[in-house]
């Protein structure tokens, strides 16, 4: 069954980055590249149209450091204006506390940018389906600096909502997790829902990662 095309929206301050992306995405059979941008403003502005146009992507690739509005900004006003839109930051290893920032505004999951291509069409995919893609390096160095919450916030899970967690934080999405736990996909958004905001989380990726950190889950391992 052929996958149904999913559109991305590159934005990144180096054109050559943009021609990459846009030259493998576009070599992806079930990709299609509807816009790029150079900066945080002008990704608002093209994203704005797409949308005016019903093209809007399904997928945004967000690098986090540029001049002008920065990634972490865009993020924000995107997932605020365009809730059903899925922002996957980009990042160097060095730059790794800033994916802090992007979690926080809403971003969905996080490239380093010497991924390899393949993981770049699986992250994207996975966004595109609600799912969490952690880069296990990465996800290491984030669970060591990240600002755990209180012991009363994860002590207020019940049960169910920890086993929610875990398979959060193993990358399943709403209808993956009804499926392995035998409830509706309602039941589960739901359950995702009062974890987020027991836990004080604005995304799956922050929640999964805070499972990881309080050893609710196991980390992402390599391969």
């Amino acid at each position: 069954m052929q996958q149904p095309t999913v559109r991305v929206f590159v934005v990144d301050d180096h054109a050559v980055v943009r021609r990459g992306l846009r030259a493998y995405l576009e070599s992806v059979d079930d990709m299609e590249v509807v816009g790029e941008a150079a900066d945080g403003q002008e990704a608002l502005e093209a994203i704005a149209a797409l949308a005016a146009a019903q093209r809007a992507p399904d997928v945004v690739l967000m690098d986090l450091l540029m001049p002008g509005m920065d990634g972490v900004t865009a993020t924000a006003a995107i997932t605020r204006g365009h809730p059903e839109l899925a922002v996957v930051a980009m990042t160097s290893f060095t730059q790794a506390d800033m994916v802090h920032g992007a979690l926080q505004a809403g971003a969905a999951g996080y490239l380093l940018k010497d991924a390899e291509a393949d993981e770049v069409a699986t992250a994207i995919r996975a966004a595109c389906r609600g799912e969490v893609h952690l880069d296990p390096a990465i996800a290491r160095q984030l669970t060591r600096s990240l600002v755990a919450p209180g012991p009363q916030a994860v002590n207020a899970l019940t049960d169910r909502e920890r086993e929610v967690l875990i398979l959060v934080a193993r990358g399943l999405s709403n209808q993956q997790i009804a499926d392995s736990l035998v409830i509706s996909e309602r039941t589960a958004r739901t359950h995702v829902s009062n974890i987020l905001g027991k836990l004080g989380v604005a995304s799956r990726t922050q929640a999964a990662l805070l499972a990881i950190r309080e050893g609710i889950a196991p980390a992402p391992s390599a391969g």
